[in-house]
């Protein structure tokens, strides 16, 4: 069944590290050409440094999906320690003393939690499923792929434009 074998998710991941490796490199562009309003405010850097994450994510999860002939308990702790590193950095960046008084507090949860809650708990869900054989196994990687995806394209969107307005 393709939600516990990763070689049938190679598209996927082929797919989803050109797009998440292309939108991270536009992110450096875009912090590069706003460097100076980025630094002159207290919460832009960290905005910043939460969006490269939420780009670079799906990245990290395809590659460790993308590795030829490794076995599911590998592949498992992998998924794992992507969630829980890269994952407890972006709810550490969101905890409610983080958010920034000029957004609101739906941005910050649609935006900040959500996204972060996704990419913090979808891969441990689909490392666990792999190891038991449950739970939807790798079906998880695209809740995690796609609201990554999502939270980070609108922050980039926040750290081109609206800062300028």
């Amino acid at each position: 069944m393709a939600a516990y074998d990763a070689d049938a998710w190679t598209d996927f991941a082929v797919a989803t590290a050109g797009a998440s490796a292309a939108l991270a490199g536009l992110v450096f562009v875009a912090v590069s050409l706003n460097l100076q309003v980025i630094l002159g405010n207290p919460n832009l850097p960290g905005r910043a440094a939460q969006t490269l994450a939420l780009l670079a994510v799906p990245l990290f999860l395809a590659l460790v999906v993308l590795i030829p002939e490794q076995g599911d308990v590998a592949l498992a702790v992998e998924l794992g320690v992507i969630g829980l590193l890269v994952g407890g950095m972006l709810v550490h960046r969101v905890l409610p003393g983080r958010r920034a008084a000029e957004q609101p507090v739906a941005a910050w949860i649609v935006t900040g939690w959500v996204p972060a809650l996704a990419v913090l708990l979808a891969p441990v869900i689909a490392g666990i499923g792999l190891l038991v054989d449950g739970a939807g196994g790798l079906y998880w990687l695209p809740v995690a792929v796609v609201l990554a995806l999502l939270g980070g394209l609108e922050n980039a969107w926040a750290l081109l434009v609206e800062i300028l307005r």
